[in-house]
Parts: structure tokens; sequence; C-alpha cells
């Protein structure tokens, strides 16, 4: 049976295309960091949820300012970064460019996420940070983790680049930390082709990841800024006074334009892949895959699969099917898998604690992709070969 069943379909529509053009051809057009990039901040900010938003280049310089701001706030140049060994390279990479140690922990198959057990086993006092890595879609906080960083004055960072709209309680996840992290590539739950945003309820982050995304400039933070450093250092010329270590992660206004249209249709793109995902775990069978995930909260990017029991003899069945089928998946789960065994990481310190579920996702799991124009009869017709094997 072919499926024809991509990771992720076309989600740039014709009326996107049109936005963009009218865009276009508006004249005396600004392209880089300007007004329509100020009007996705504001409206993602409200969507969302927090005070403030500030849009990049990608969600992996999210990574990179996220790291850059926490070591600013703590004023430590050393120390430990707690993570999940399941997540992105830029996760990570992050973390070591920047000076601190990654500390890589297990996660919990119900929501691939780091359980509070764990990190407490890692917490010592060379913890600065936790990046907590919403995988997949899941929801990874809980109201005693969040207790347990408050308490032991963790930073806090939310990588929720793959679950937009996935909640915690009431309120949407990314808006419980000190800093959160999106991405808007183009296979996420709504695109801006390349781009990401971050976000936060605190004054002085906003501050920092204005000028961390253009330079270390001044100039971009607010007139209160200017003039502190103005008083500060009279000696540097105002328009060229840079502040922090920055990068240059800014997003055109092409990008935010796409993210304006986009953002329109993401309530709805979101109810359908959480459908989708109620629809796989429901028809899955049990004795074969692991189907007791976290489904409350959850706003998945993509589809799981993990086959039972080490059976490597049901998982080299399953891929025949996918590839048969025209399925497109990922080994591994997300991010190829266990980030410990990644060559990059040969030149620097890291620190591993028990991985026993992170390396059997490693050798026993993988996704397809999740994708709003999927359709029950599909899902459950895969399911029904996979079941059969």
């Amino acid at each position: 049976m072919s499926f024809d069943w991509q990771l992720i379909n076309d989600s740039i529509t014709d009326s996107d295309k049109k936005a963009l053009t009218d865009f276009i051809n508006e004249p005396n057009q600004r392209f880089t960091n300007g007004r329509r990039v100020r009007e996705f901040e504001k409206k993602w900010s409200e969507w969302l949820g927090v005070k403030h938003s500030v849009m990049i280049n990608s969600g992996a310089m999210g990574n990179y300012m996220s790291i850059s701001i926490m070591k600013e706030k703590n004023n430590r140049s050393r120390g430990e970064v707690i993570v999940p060994a399941m997540c992105w390279v830029s996760d990570v990479s992050s973390i070591v460019n920047l000076g601190f140690t990654p500390v890589f922990v297990d996660i919990d198959f119900s929501n691939l996420a780091m359980s509070l057990d764990n990190i407490k086993k890692a917490h010592n006092g060379n913890t600065v940070g936790i990046v907590l890595v919403h995988l997949l879609g899941f929801n990874a906080l809980t109201d005693e983790l969040l207790k347990y960083t408050k308490e032991n004055n963790i930073y806090l960072i939310e990588d929720v680049c793959e679950s937009h709209g996935a909640t915690h309680g009431n309120a949407k996840v990314g808006t419980f930390g000190d800093i959160s992290i999106f991405s808007f590539y183009f296979g996420h739950h709504m695109t801006t082709i390349e781009g990401g945003m971050v976000c936060t309820n605190d004054d002085e982050t906003y501050e920092l990841a204005k000028m961390f995304r253009s330079h270390g400039f001044v100039r971009e933070a607010s007139n209160e800024t200017i003039d502190k450093f103005k008083k500060e250092y009279p000696n540097v010329h105002p328009s060229f006074t840079f502040g922090v270590p920055g990068y240059n992660v800014r997003s055109t206004e092409l990008n935010a334009v796409l993210g304006l249209e986009q953002i329109k249709r993401l309530d709805d793109n979101i109810w359908r892949r959480q459908d989708n995902f109620r629809t796989w775990i429901s028809f899955l069978d049990s004795e074969k895959y692991y189907t007791d995930y976290l489904e409350e909260g959850s706003s998945n990017f993509a589809l799981p699969l993990i086959v039972n029991n080490s059976d490597k003899l049901l998982l080299d069945k399953v891929c025949k099917v996918l590839d048969d089928g025209k399925v497109e998946y990922r080994l591994g789960m997300a991010g190829g898998g266990n980030q410990a065994r990644q060559p990059y990481l040969k030149n620097y310190d890291f620190i591993t604690h028990d991985l026993k579920n992170i390396n059997y996702a490693h050798n026993y799991g993988l996704y397809l992709g999740n994708h709003p124009e999927l359709n029950k009869i599909q899902i459950v017709n895969l399911c029904e070969e996979l079941n059969s094997l």
C-alpha cells in the first residue's frame, strides 16, 4: 500500500505568496528587521501569552541567544547546564561553544522529556541552568519542576521549537521559563521558511535579547538602556556602543510577512495535529509499540513510534513497510537520538548520567511526519499494517 506520506507537506499557500508579492511591490519598502517584524513580534506575544518576543533568523540561534543571556544574567562564564541527551544539536552546541559543560540526563518515555528525579540527580553547586526541551510536541513541564527551579535559583530555558501550542495547565508552554525559544523552520507547526523567536516576561532579558540579536548594539534597546550606557561609557560613541558580545541574527521583513499570514492558521493546524496524534496512539498495537504517551497538553510536531521488547526484527519490518509505502520517517527519534554519541563533542567535556531510555529510543525508535493534510483513514490504515507485522 502506498501512502505518499511526507514529513511535512508544502505549508506555504497561494495567499501567503500573494502577501509576499504585495509586500515586495510596495514602493520604498524596507526589507530587513522593520515594521513587519515588530508587528509579528506583537502578534506572537499575544498568541503565546508573554510580555516580550524578539524575532530572529532561526530557532537554533535562539539556543545561542538564550545561553548567552543566561551567561550575562548569572555573571558566570563557566558551569554546568542540564540538558536531555535527546534533543537538537544546537541545544548542546550552544552550551559547549559558550564555555559551559552539558550534563546529559535521561528522558521519560511518556513525554520524551527529562523527569524531575533525573534533574535532581544531576543538580549540584556547579549547575547554572536547565535546557528543558519540549520534544516532538509534548509538554515537558510539571508544577514540581517549576517549583524546584525557582527554589534553587536555576535558570530555566524552554526549547519549544517543536511544540507550538502545547500547554501546561491553562497556559502555553514557553511562558513559564526565564526565556523560551521557538522555531519557524519549514517543517514545524508554522513557517517563515527560516526563522525563530525568543520570548520572555522579564524586561531585562528582553533588552539583552534585542542587543544580542543585532551585533550587541545598545541602540537596539530602550531609551533607558541607551541612557544607562551613555552615562557609564561616556568615551564611546553612542551610535556604536556594543553592550554585549552579540550576533547578527536579525530577521528579514519577508519572513515576518509570512509569519503574519501563517499565524492566522496556527490554531487550526495545532488542532488537526492533536487529532492525528490521538488517532495514532489509539490504533497502534500497545503490545508491539509504546503507546502510553502523555496526551494532555500535547501539540505534536511528529508521530513517535517506539518498538517494544528490543525487537530489532520488528523494527526492520516497520522500516520496510514505511519505505515500501513511501512514508518518510527519521530513525533515532528527535535529532538522530542520543546526542552524547555524536562526533561533534569529541573535543569537549561533557557529563552523562544514566541514559537507559534515550539509548533504547536511539536504537528502537523513530518518528513520522504529522501535518494537517493527513486524514484519519491514512493513519488507521498504516496502524493496521504495522499491527499486522
